[in-house]
């Protein structure tokens, strides 16, 4: 049967098991030898009592909101913000964690604080959003004074006007912005900050700009009839618009759409509408990622079709969902079909071999586009199709799809055969085992490693470029993992009551639990991290050494920075730290 190894929850600690099976020296871990510096800065106290707390997904800035007296405190890092009434659901931080944002009450006015520094007061706020953008935070919202709503970004506010419904959406860095408003019985897109024609119309959520920001395109309707209007110019005017969004090419350079005349369903690509169907399947016009060629999804009576640049692919009954699947210079395309009781994968307009039955998600493309691969059944018996190769058959396959290697040159999925498991890579299978372990096999980064964990006769071990490593009762869930350079590989395991981690084959010292995200390599992949309970309380191992005891180890750390440099937050005696192990390359 297709296995899963054991995992443990990140901030849980299983208890300390007395009288374990044995009792080995702790390893040393393969560079106990490196020196490390420990700075340790606690953070200000919270005052009040504390009623939540947020951790940036870095795992290195913490807001805590407490009420003191009849306000609420927000603090950063242990640096306090403004006094309110209230908040407005939870502080959050921005993509890259480094700023954090939320919306207080004060007096029945209501402000947007960023990083602590309260903005301009309103009588109301709408969408909020925050994103960060050249080294900065940038905030925008809607907000309204006087009867009147205007949108505010980075805390300057722009026209008001009397509705604004629907989202803000930018352009590529924030450097464009758009929304619609309404003044009076008239709506219209305001495009950065100038007001567009007004419309009967428009749709709030049908704004979009091209990938890179270029160009913009909204749903607009005038007098009973809807229409795409691309950089202010209306296209041709249409019953409905379907989905309502204008999808454009990645280089922003086409656009298309769905649209309904009478009974009748067609594609529009650069304003030029292409042939009548019965139904066109929402959400399935794309472009190819070159931007040359485009597909959709159509149906003419009880047959449906993958249209691909004006041409109809094979008949069929239903097309898998999320298809087709264009290659990365969009020379290539694939996707899946069923016809009456069977499925067959379709690649470059050709249909292949009927089976009763595709696993995973359907074919998959290697990242140079050049090779197609997915595992079927026919009967009782699954193979494994990569490119026009039939595999032998086997007795089952893989919960997960094949895996190519990153030039797409190397291929590996796990089969079953004569009752056991293999790990066939190019190929060729690997030991028999009993099952294999979730999530793997994996390639290195370059692609020239591959690895897994397999299970037999009751024990876990991985499997390295084919040769298998020494056997735990666990290894811990999405492991194996490989440094940036493929050079080295990690993975927790069992043993006993106790969890290790292994790092190029060499066990560190032992723990009651490692942390749910298990060995970290810094990005050069000289350096080895993780969080591990020991007792009741949670180190910071390094190169295997324990860094100070906590009693937790607070969400998403440790971090490594690209410098070397670990850092997280803890928490002892009800006593915030940031803390931060630095390499001796840095001192």
């Amino acid at each position: 049967m297709w296995r899963t190894g054991v995992a443990l929850s990140w901030g849980i600690a299983l208890a300390a098991v007395a009288g374990e099976a044995a009792k080995e020296p702790p390893g040393p871990g393969p560079e106990a030898g490196r020196v490390w510096r420990l700075e340790e800065q606690p953070l200000k106290p919270t005052r009040g009592e504390v009623l939540s707390q947020v951790v940036s997904e870095d795992g290195c800035h913490v807001a805590c909101v407490s009420r003191v007296g009849d306000k609420v405190l927000v603090t950063l890092d242990g640096e306090p913000g403004p006094e309110c009434d209230g908040i407005k659901g939870d502080p959050y931080f921005e993509s890259d964690g480094q700023h954090l944002v939320y919306e207080a009450v004060n007096g029945g006015k209501a402000f947007v604080v960023v990083d602590g520094r309260p903005g301009p007061e309103h009588d109301e706020i709408g969408v909020l959003q925050v994103e960060h953008s050249n080294n900065r935070a940038r905030v925008a919202y809607q907000a309204a004074s006087g009867g009147k709503w205007f949108v505010v970004v980075d805390g300057q506010a722009g026209p008001g006007y009397d509705e604004i419904p629907g989202g803000l959406r930018f352009g590529k860095d924030w450097k464009r912005m758009a929304y619609l408003a309404r003044e009076g019985a008239k709506r219209f897109a305001v495009v950065d900050g100038r007001p567009g024609p007004a419309y009967d119309d428009v749709d709030p959520w049908s704004i979009e700009f091209s990938g890179d920001g270029r160009r913009v395109g909204y749903v607009a309707a005038k007098g009973g009839q809807w229409f795409v209007v691309v950089d202010g110019q209306p296209g041709p005017a249409h019953d409905q618009i379907l989905l309502r969004v204008p999808v454009f090419s990645a280089d922003g350079a086409r656009v298309g759409y769905i649209a309904r005349q009478g009974a009748k369903r067609f594609v529009v690509v650069d304003g030029r509408p292409g042939p009548l169907h019965d139904e066109v399947k929402q959400g399935s016009l794309e472009f190819a990622p070159d931007s040359k060629r485009f597909a959709y999804t159509a149906r003419e009576g009880s047959r449906w079709f993958v249209i691909v640049d004006g041409r109809p692919g094979p008949a069929c009954d239903e097309v898998e969902e999320g298809l087709p699947l264009f290659s990365a210079d969009g020379k290539r395309f694939a996707y899946a079909i069923r016809r009456g009781a069977k499925w067959a994968v379709v690649v470059d307009g050709v249909r292949g071999p009927l089976f009763d039955e595709l696993a995973g998600h359907g074919p998959i493309l290697s990242p140079d586009g050049k090779r197609v691969a997915y595992a079927a059944r026919r009967g009782e018996k699954w193979v494994v199709m990569v490119d026009d190769e039939r595999s032998p058959e086997y007795g089952g396959v893989g919960a997960g799809d094949p895996v190519f290697g990153r030039d797409g040159s190397r291929v590996a999925y796990a089969a079953q055969t004569d009752g056991k498991w293999v790990v066939v890579v190019d190929g060729r299978p690997g030991p028999h085992c009993d099952g294999v372990l979730e999530n793997t096999p994996v390639f290195s980064p370059d692609g020239k490693r591959v690895a897994y964990g397999a299970e037999s006769d009751g024990k876990w071990f991985v499997v390295v470029d084919g040769q298998p490593g020494p056997r735990y009762d666990g290894i811990m869930v999405n492991s194996p993992v490989f440094s940036p350079d493929g050079k080295r590989i990690a993975y927790g395991a069992q043993r006993g009551e106790k969890w290790l981690v292994v790092v190029d084959g060499q066990p560190g010292p032992r723990y009651e639990g490692i942390g749910e995200g298990g060995p970290q390599f810094s990005p050069n992949g000289k350096h080895v991290v993780y969080a591990a309970s020991k007792g009741d309380k949670w180190v910071v191992v390094a190169e295997g050494k324990p860094g100070p005891e906590y009693d937790r180890i607070l969400d998403y750390g440790p971090r490594i920075h690209p410098n070397g440099v670990v850092e997280y937050l803890a928490e002892k005696d009800r006593q915030l730290y940031r803390v931060k192990h630095v390499p001796d390359a840095l001192f």
